[in-house]
């Protein structure tokens, strides 16, 4: 199958392929009696090593991983020649509804000086939002040119239950001329009950509390990242407004423990997830006018841009995205390397790439996964800390068994630890290595898991740039000394993290 890891013997020689594209066998040459091909730039023909790198945060680090390690990642999608171009192009030719003229107009025509609302992502998501692929400004433009006056158009920063952006944070996101347009931002605080207001319940039954501002705005529109997303799927569409924009008792049902726990709450599937339906549910009562999504590939380009009606889009947007994410694999790993990708900004957020290693670790497999943890705190909120105390001092069966517990009150974010009890269910909590350069013996001591530099032995040093590829070699060695299991340890290296789903 196109995609799987193939070995091809050659006079008695191994040639290893892993990825999407098939090269051609006349381009395998022999120098000085090796096997080389020039096409794969990752195989060092000197050391029998292959040169890759790793995602840390915004940048990537060179590593050198040993052949045997199966490097799986997901496919390579075009990215668009003129995005600027195709961005005008969606905004025009919408999906599912009318384009953002007509739209526009229509509510000039009901309502004299209309406000309107532009709903944007946080700086957990790449979303671009500046510069030539930026999608804001076409948007702010489309409302200028049709006479919605700047100071009635607002950028609200879909925060969901993380901390509000700071002024320079929300500077170096946004296109400046939007700011120079007079265009205003602010923040949604899930915690500030005279922001919300309140809409109801849903079928299953959630307390409808959305953000005031936004409900209260003529003309509302969402903009975000499609990308493959842990509990509900894939992010975008409708996770704008639930969780972006829903206040905190509002996630009580949406991410309590019975929905965490469900099976089809997880990665790339939309049908039967209760995740996925509870948040389009809170969106639909919440109403939206337009959406615009994007989706990107691994060096942050735009690959596609899908805007107009809010389930048609974004549902268009899933399915591109479902033809280059989902990444093929044979068997489980005894060792998976992996990175917490530009999401991981503090532990919290790395939870999704350590429920995308528990699809492929053994039981009893180790994991060493790296992260840039750049955050204000880098492991999270004291809620979040709190109940990841509970999973460090008492395994994930003991945890979980509280959080489904009637007697428990439920604790914001206690979610995402109940995420990384899917990979500690899989290994003990010890055989998890981790290395954050923000990182120091305090956060080591509270989160689940081993200090990768400890298992390597390797110190601790100030620049990632040299520590990363010596706590990789030296980890991989380590555990392959280990083993005790029959044959060699099978290795496997996530090259994308949380964003490449193996399926």
């Amino acid at each position: 199958m196109a995609g799987r890891q193939q070995d091809t013997l050659i006079r008695g020689h191994r040639f290893r392929r892993t990825g999407f594209s098939q090269l051609p066998e006349t381009s395998i040459l022999w120098l000085s009696g090796q096997l080389f091909d020039p096409a794969l730039s990752c195989k060092s023909v000197e050391n029998d090593m292959q040169k890759t790198d790793l995602p840390f945060g915004s940048r990537h680090i060179a590593l050198e991983l040993p052949d045997e390690v199966d490097i799986l990642s997901m496919g390579s999608p075009v990215a668009l020649d003129n995005p600027a171009q195709k961005i005008q192009e969606a905004l025009d030719s919408s999906i599912g509804g009318p384009g953002i003229d007509e739209i526009i107009r229509k509510k000039k025509e009901k309502i004299d000086d209309p406000t309107a609302v532009i709903v944007i992502s946080d700086n957990t998501r790449p979303v671009p939002y500046t510069g030539d692929q930026g999608i804001l400004w076409p948007l702010v433009d489309r409302l200028l040119k049709q006479g919605v006056r700047a100071g009635k158009i607002t950028v609200l920063v879909a925060t969901g239950m993380h901390r509000g952006l700071t002024e320079a944070e929300i500077s170096k996101m946004i296109d400046p001329r939007v700011l120079d347009a007079g265009v205003q931002v602010k923040n949604h605080n899930c915690k500030n009950d005279k922001g919300l207001s309140y809409l109801g319940t849903t079928a299953r039954g959630s307390e409808i509390y959305i953000n005031r501002f936004y409900m209260e705005s003529d003309i509302r529109i969402l903009t975000g990242l499609v990308e493959s997303h842990f509990m509900a799927g894939a992010s975008g569409g409708r996770k704008s407004i639930c969780p972006g924009l829903i206040g905190e008792e509002s996630t009580f049902v949406f991410h309590g423990a019975p929905m965490m726990a469900h099976p089809n709450t997880t990665d790339l599937l939309l049908e039967g997830n209760p995740c996925h339906e509870e948040s389009f549910e809170v969106a639909s009562t919440a109403g939206t006018d337009y959406i615009v999504n994007v989706t990107l590939d691994h060096q942050f380009k735009v690959t596609g841009v899908f805007a107009g009606e809010l389930k048609a889009a974004h549902e268009a947007a899933v399915e591109h995205l479902k033809s280059y994410t989902a990444v093929p694999y044979e068997g489980q790993y005894d060792i998976v390397l992996s990175h917490g990708g530009f999401v991981g900004i503090n532990h919290y957020q790395v939870a999704k790439a350590g429920t995308v290693a528990a699809r492929i670790i053994k039981p009893g497999g180790h994991v060493i996964m790296l992260a840039d943890n750049t955050d204000t705190d880098p492991i999270g909120s004291l809620a979040y800390k709190t109940v990841l105390q509970i999973l460090t001092l008492s395994g994930p069966e003991a945890v979980e068994k509280i959080l489904l517990s009637p007697d428990w009150t439920f604790i914001p974010e206690q979610w995402q630890v109940q995420m990384w009890t899917r990979l500690f269910k899989k290994i003990p909590i010890d055989h998890f290595y981790y290395y954050s350069p923000q990182f120091g013996d305090a956060e080591y001591e509270l989160t689940a898991g081993s200090r990768l530099s400890e298992m390597a032995g390797i110190p601790e040093s100030a620049d990632p740039e040299v520590l990363v590829p010596k706590l990789v070699a030296a980890g991989i060695d380590k555990l392959k000394e280990l083993y005790t299991g029959s044959g060699e340890p099978r290795i496997a290296y996530l090259k994308d993290g949380p964003y490449g789903i193996p399926l």
